[in-house]
C-alpha cells in the first residue's frame, strides 16, 4: 500500500475522503515520480457530489445578484492575491514553466471578472402594452445542478471558463477535472469557500470514465461542459444529449499559420515559437502547423530554427522556456510522430529527442521540434499531436494554402501574417474557423467575447463564457401580464378582444 497522499473529493464545502478503493497515480512531470493518488469516484460518490449541489440550488438561486457578486469580488480579490501558490501547484502537476502557469491564472482570472457583472448580462427584456393593457417581459433563470468535465491542459484556466459564470447566474457546479493534474480543482475550491460561497455550490468530483458517465447520465445534472479530444467531445455531446442535457463540449484541434510572402518573417518567426512551443505544444489553440506561401519557406525555417537553438527546456521551477510533457505515455506518443515523418518523406529539421534539460534525467523531455515538407497525407499532418512538434507545409499561392486550412477536419483557431490589409480581410471571411488571428498567433478571445470552433472542434450550439456562456448556464422565461385598471368596473378573465 503506498504512503503517498491521496487527493481527495471537495463536496459540500468540505474535502470528503474517497471510500471507493479506487485511486490513479499524479505525477510531477520534470521529475518523474508519482507524488501523489488522486481517488476516483464510485457511483455512491457521484451521487453525493450532484446531491449536495442539488441541496444547495434553492438557496443559492434565490440569494440577491448583489450578494452573489460580492462572493464573486472576494474570490477575484483571494485570487489575484495567491495566484503565485496555485501556479506552483500547476507546475508540479502539469509541468509547464511557472510564468506559462501565471499566464493561465490571469486568463481564468478575466472570465471571473466578466462574471461579477452579472446584474447586467442577466438582465431580461420588456415590452409594454403589446396588446391594450398587456405587457411582456422575459427573466433569465439558471438551471440547477451543471456539470464541468475539464482537461489537463490547463487544470484552472479551462474550468474557470465555465464555473464563475454558471454560480454568477444562480447554478450550482459539479466540476470533474483531469486525474492527470487535479490537486488544482480543490485549492480554486477552497479558495471559493474562504471567499463566502455557501457549501454545495461548488464540488469537485474526481475520477475517470466512469465519474465521467456517470454526470452524463444523472438526472439531477442538466447541463455538461467539456473540453478535450474531438473523439471524447463528440462522445459527450452525444450521451449527454440523449439524455436530455444542454451541452458544449470542446474539442480538438489543428491549428494553421498561413504566412504571406510580404509577411515581417521575424515577428512571425517569434509568433511560430511562442504559438507551437508554449506550454510544450500541449493546447488545444497551440500553432501546430506552419503554412508557408512560397518562396519564403527557406527564410522562415532559418529564422525559427535559429530561435530554437536558444530556447532553455527543463523544470519549469528554473525559469526555463519550456517544460517536460504531462506523462511519459503521452511524450512518448509524441516523440513516435517522428519517426511517422521520416517514414512519409518528410524532412526532420530538428529533432526534440535526446535533448540536454536543467531537469532530472528521469522526467518527461521531448524538446521543440520542427518538420519541413511534410505531407498533407501523412498523420503528421492529419492528427492531434499535442507537443512541441511544428510542421511546414508549403503551397504556392494564398488561394492554396486557404483550400488547405478549409479542408481540415478541425475549425478551431488560424492566424495570418501579411503586412497586407486586403489579404487580412479576405482571409476572415473566407477561413472556416472559429477564432482568426491576424498577425496573432493565438487568437484565444477575451472574456467578453466566446471561445470556440468549428467542424470537429465543437459539438452543440454555445461557445465558452462571454455572453454565450451567460445564455448557456440560463434559460428564458418570458411572461406575459395584465392587470386590471381599477376603472374596469368588472372582471373578465377572457382572452384580449380586438
Amino acid at each position: 500500500m503506498s504512503d503517498l497522499p491521496v487527493v481527495p473529493h471537495w463536496i459540500d464545502g468540505a474535502e470528503r475522503a474517497s471510500t471507493s478503493g479506487r485511486t490513479s497515480p499524479v505525477f510531477d512531470p520534470a521529475l518523474g515520480v508519482e507524488t501523489r493518488h488522486v481517488a476516483l469516484a464510485d457511483a455512491a460518490e457521484i451521487d453525493a457530489a450532484v446531491a449536495s449541489a442539488k441541496a444547495a440550488f434553492p438557496a443559492w438561486r434565490d440569494l440577491s445578484m448583489t450578494r452573489r457578486q460580492q462572493v464573486l469580488f472576494r474570490f477575484r480579490e483571494l485570487l489575484n492575491e495567491r495566484k503565485g501558490d496555485l501556479a506552483e501547484i500547476l507546475t508540479s502537476e502539469h509541468g509547464k514553466v511557472v510564468s506559462d502557469a501565471l499566464g493561465e491564472i490571469t486568463r481564468g482570472l478575466e472570465v471571473v471578472e466578466l462574471a461579477t457583472g452579472l446584474p447586467h448580462l442577466l438582465k431580461g427584456e420588456h415590452s409594454e402594452n403589446v396588446s391594450t393593457g398587456v405587457d411582456v417581459y422575459s427573466t433569465k433563470s439558471p438551471l440547477g445542478v451543471v456539470g464541468i468535465i475539464s482537461p489537463f491542459n490547463f487544470p484552472a484556466m479551462v474550468p474557470m471558463w465555465f464555473f464563475p459564470i454558471a454560480i454568477a447566474a444562480g447554478n450550482t457546479v459539479v466540476l470533474k477535472p483531469s486525474e492527470k493534474d487535479p490537486s488544482a480543482a480543490n485549492w480554486l475550491a477552497a479558495l471559493f469557500t474562504e471567499a463566502g460561497l455557501p457549501n454545495g455550490v461548488f464540488n469537485v468530483l474526481h475520477g475517470d470514465k466512469v465519474a465521467v458517465d456517470g454526470l452524463l447520465e444523472h438526472p439531477d445534472v442538466k447541463s455538461i461542459s467539456f473540453v478535450g479530444s474531438t473523439p471524447i467531445a463528440k462522445y459527450i455531446y452525444e450521451t449527454a444529449a440523449r439524455h436530455g442535457k444542454r451541452v458544449q463540449a470542446l474539442g480538438g484541434a489543428k491549428n494553421h499559420m498561413l504566412v504571406l510572402p510580404d509577411a515581417d518573417l521575424d515577428l512571425t518567426a517569434d509568433a511560430a515559437i511562442n504559438a507551437g512551443f508554449g506550454s510544450a505544444g500541449e493546447r488545444c489553440m497551440a500553432i501546430s502547423v506552419v503554412v508557408a506561401v512560397e518562396p519564403v519557406a527557406d527564410d522562415l525555417i532559418e529564422k525559427i530554427t535559429a530561435r530554437m537553438a536558444t530556447l532553455k527546456i527543463g523544470d519549469g521551477r528554473r525559469s526555463c522556456d519550456m517544460g517536460p510533457l504531462v506523462t511519459e505515455a503521452h511524450r512518448d506518443k509524441v516523440a513516435s510522430y517522428l519517426d511517422i515523418a521520416v517514414q512519409d518523406g518528410a524532412t526532420v529539421v530538428v529533432d526534440g529527442r535526446g535533448i540536454e534539460v536543467d531537469g532530472d534525467a528521469n522526467g518527461f523531455w521531448l524538446g521543440p521540434t520542427l518538420i519541413d515538407n511534410v505531407p498533407v497525407t501523412s498523420r503528421v499532418y492529419l492528427d492531434e499531436i499535442f507537443g512541441p512538434v511544428l510542421s511546414i507545409v508549403r503551397v504556392k499561392s494564398y488561394d492554396e494554402g486557404v483550400a488547405l486550412i478549409n479542408a481540415s477536419q478541425y475549425g478551431n483557431g488560424t492566424a495570418i501574417f501579411t503586412n497586407d490589409g486586403g489579404a487580412a480581410r479576405r482571409f476572415q471571411n473566407e477561413i472556416e474557423v472559429g477564432m482568426i488571428g491576424i498577425n496573432v498567433p493565438i487568437p484565444v478571445p477575451v472574456a467578453y467575447y466566446s471561445f470556440g470552433g468549428f467542424k470537429d472542434s465543437a459539438f452543440g450550439d454555445s461557445k465558452a463564457y462571454g455572453l454565450q456562456g451567460f445564455h448557456f448556464f440560463t434559460r428564458e422565461k418570458a411572461i406575459t401580464s395584465r392587470w386590471l385598471d381599477p376603472s374596469h368596473g368588472g372582471i373578465n378573465l377572457g382572452f384580449p378582444q380586438n
